[in-house]
Order: structure tokens, then sequence, then C-alpha cells
């Protein structure tokens, strides 16, 4: 379960979704746990993921924290309109249409795939007036790398977007938010990625209590799960300073594929 989860870390790391989707089916399906006592041992390794990646990408200069100050306000106002209206809602559906619009996301980042740098890009209104333009030094490049903004208010739907899925179905909604900083707002992938992790702490520890109040967090589940985890985000952070946006993105794409046809099969009730 440790090494699992370590594996599970690095990746989530890597490519911004903290590792909640890996972690899930791998102690369900694997190591047979609850779904329940899984869910709840996920929500804690995603802050685990968050606490240690994102510290070290902050650390780094990489992660933009205006963007993802900014984008969470959308992000958490749609996680609680999604639990406000989860209870009369058809869960399989949801899935089904969210791994359906997923999957279909992979074509355009397969068409960027040797896009090291968003070319051409240039700053709107709202990027100009919240200064949400940087830059980040890149070892791989070797230079600081500047880096403006656009399409902020499609970004700023597609994080409402990511919320409400998050509180419609419990899951983390990582993959939402790097595809719409990385496809909409284009930022770089490896800032994209590295804010995604630094936001979805934020929403794993607001719901956090939930799951400790209702008992679906098991210490001797969560103990192992936590450690492999933040051990592996540590070295996903190593991997991904040195990784070249390209690859982020072929990594991405691999999960995405994964992430998609696990909702599907829950669409289907061929997994719990």
């Amino acid at each position: 379960m440790f090494l699992a989860s370590l594996g599970a870390g690095a990746i989530g790391s890597i490519v911004g979704i903290g590792g909640g989707l890996l972690v899930t089916p791998i102690l369900t399906l694997i190591f047979g746990v609850d779904i329940h006592l899984a869910i709840g041992a996920s929500i804690v390794s995603i802050i685990a993921t968050s606490s240690g990646a994102a510290a070290a990408y902050v650390r780094d200069r990489i992660t933009n924290l205006r963007v993802g100050m900014f984008l969470e306000l959308a992000t958490t106002i749609g996680a609680m309109t999604g639990a406000a209206i989860a209870a009369y809602t058809n869960s399989a559906i949801l899935f089904g249409l969210f791994g359906a619009v997923l999957l279909l996301s992979v074509l355009p980042l397969l068409r960027k795939r040797k896009e090291e740098l968003p070319q051409g890009i240039l700053n709107d209104n709202w990027a100009t007036k919240l200064r949400l333009n940087s830059s980040y030094p890149d070892k791989v490049l070797n230079k600081e790398v500047p880096y403006q903004v656009t399409k902020t208010p499609a970004g700023l739907s597609m994080m409402y977007f990511a919320g409400l899925l998050s509180g419609l179905l419990g899951i983390g909604s990582g993959t939402f938010k790097v595809l719409g900083m990385e496809t909409a707002m284009r930022l770089p992938m490896k800032v994209s990625s590295t804010t995604s992790n630094f936001m979805i702490g934020v929403t794993a520890a607001a719901s956090a209590g939930i799951y400790f109040v209702r008992g679906d967090v098991n210490p001797f589940i969560v103990a192992p799960v936590m450690f492999g985890v933040l051990g592996g985000a540590m070295i996903g952070t190593r991997i991904l300073l040195r990784a070249r946006n390209t690859t982020v993105r072929y990594i991405f794409v691999f999960v995405l594929m994964g992430v998609s046809i696990q909702m599907l099969l829950k669409a289907f009730g061929l997994i719990p």
C-alpha cells in the first residue's frame, strides 16, 4: 500500500491532480478497502501531496499564487453548488458525461504535444488588471521564462465546473483545473500543474473535516497512504523541475485517459 501510494504521489505531483484519483481505485480494486474509507484516505493523501509538492513549487517560483487564489474563488463556489444539488442528480450519468468530456479533451492536448511553451499569447483585460502574468525559472531551458495569461473568464468558468464536479461526485478535480489553465488560459504546462497542486490542497482541506466526523478516516489505512503519497510528491517535484513541458504534457495525457476510462467504468457500474 505504501509503495503503490508512493507511485501515485509522484505522478499526482507531476501532473497536478494530487494522486487522489489514483489512490482510490488502488485501495478498492487491489487492496479491497471499503469505498468510503478509500475516499477518506484519498482526501488526506491530496492534502499530503499538496503540502509536500506545493511548498517546493512555491519556493522554486513555478506556482502562480495570484492565478491560484483567484481561480479558487470559482472552484469553491462550484463545490458548494455541487454539494447542494448532489442529492438530486444521477451520479452514473454524470460520471459518464464527464468521462466522455475528459476523453475528448485528450485530442487538443495531443495536437500541442510538441509545444514547449505557448507562443503569441497576450494578456487579456482581466489578466492585466489582476496582474496574473508572471515568469518562472526553467532548469531545462536554463532561463527565466516569462508568460502572459489569456481568456481569463473562460478559465474561471472551467474552474467553476471543476468545483461543481468535485462537489457532485465527491472526487478531486485536478484534471479539470490543469485543463482550464493549460488549454484556456494558455499557461505553460509546468505552471498549470504546480498551480493546480496548490489549489487542490485548499479544496481538500476544506472537506477533510467532514470525513473525520463521519469516521471515514481509518489511521491504519491513512498512515501508509499518507506517507507514501508525501514521499512520492517529493520525488515528483524533483522530476518536474528537470522535465520539459512537453514531457509533463505526455504524462498528463496518459493520466487523463486513465481517469476518463475510470469515470466511464463507474458510469456503467463496473467498478465502485
